[in-house]
């Protein structure tokens, strides 16, 4: 896929900045920005040449929300339809339910959710609404002093989308998730930082070389395998109802990483030299993944 809204650049050292790239709208969201970034984090992870990604915005935000300038249903939904949640459940990937149905922003987060790699948000200006939401996959935020951020939908009379609900509570708390959702209002980097939504607040200048020098600190000299798998891990395990989910799925891990990387990981530890880790994440264990297979 060529893309119109946004740039995918690998630098050499295996670091993919993803750039929002609407510079003259403030990188509002539309409905092609979702199915190109779906597509770029899908391609990251098949990807060897990405060990890290960077997401940013060009220009003076990083997404100032939906285009809500388009015509129709501004979130390119069909209504025509009366979808059920067994439509939504069991038919996600017809057509009609994909881009008539499921929420845009909600494709993007399950994209980075499903992403092998780690990523890190480097929030440079505006993040209201989706602007907003699709940073709570990421599993890292840096902001400008001049970041803004809003979960806006209460003052448009719509709800919280992409996801968020899920992941805004298991960053912030409960409370501090509905408090910022019922009051709707634009918050500093200052707030997003004390209420812990961001890792740091960066002068504008910096901000890329700082979030680009974490992200980088991440994998230098790690297995892309192992990393895949902590990433998926952490993030599945976490929300399972009893440890033997967690369990289960590390027994498996650790049973064929250790023939693997974990091997030479062994190796180089006692011969104190660093390890020289051949794994992709490309070809993953084969149980991978896992909850594919319930």
């Amino acid at each position: 896929m060529s893309y119109n809204t946004i740039r995918y650049e690998v630098e050499d050292d295996g670091l993919l900045l993803l750039t929002l790239a609407r510079p003259d709208k403030l990188n509002a969201f539309t409905v092609e920005m979702c199915e190109e970034l779906v597509d770029a984090y899908g391609r990251a992870s098949r990807d060897d040449a990405v060990r890290v990604i960077v997401v940013t915005g060009e220009g003076r935000a990083f997404c100032a929300g939906m285009d809500l300038s388009v015509g129709g249903n501004v979130f390119g939904l069909d209504e025509s339809l009366t979808p059920t949640m067994e439509d939504v459940r069991d038919r996600g990937d017809d057509p009609a339910i994909l881009n008539g149905v499921r929420d845009t922003g909600g494709r993007v987060a399950m994209a980075m959710y499903d992403c092998l790699k780690p990523i890190v948000g480097a929030v440079n200006g505006a993040a209201v609404g989706i602007g907003s939401t699709m940073l709570l996959p990421m599993d890292f935020r840096f902001a400008s002093e001049k970041a803004r951020f809003g979960f806006v939908f209460g003052r448009l009379g719509i709800t919280m989308e992409a996801c968020s609900s899920f992941f805004l509570p298991r960053i912030v708390g409960l409370e501090q998730a509905l408090e910022w959702a019922y009051r709707a209002d634009i918050f500093d980097a200052a707030e997003a930082h004390e209420k812990g939504l961001v890792r740091a607040v960066c002068p504008p200048e910096t901000l890329l070389d700082e979030a680009k020098a974490f992200a980088r600190s991440l994998v230098k000299d790690r297995s892309p395998v192992s990393i895949a798998l902590i990433r998926q891990m952490l993030n599945r395990n976490s929300a399972a109802p009893t440890p033997l989910d967690a369990h289960l799925t590390e027994s498996l891990a650790v049973f064929y990483t250790s023939q693997a990387d974990g091997r030479e990981g062994v190796r180089a530890f006692n011969e104190k030299r660093p390890a020289q880790f051949t794994g992709k994440a490309s070809e993953m264990p084969p149980f991978f993944p896992w909850w594919d297979q319930r």
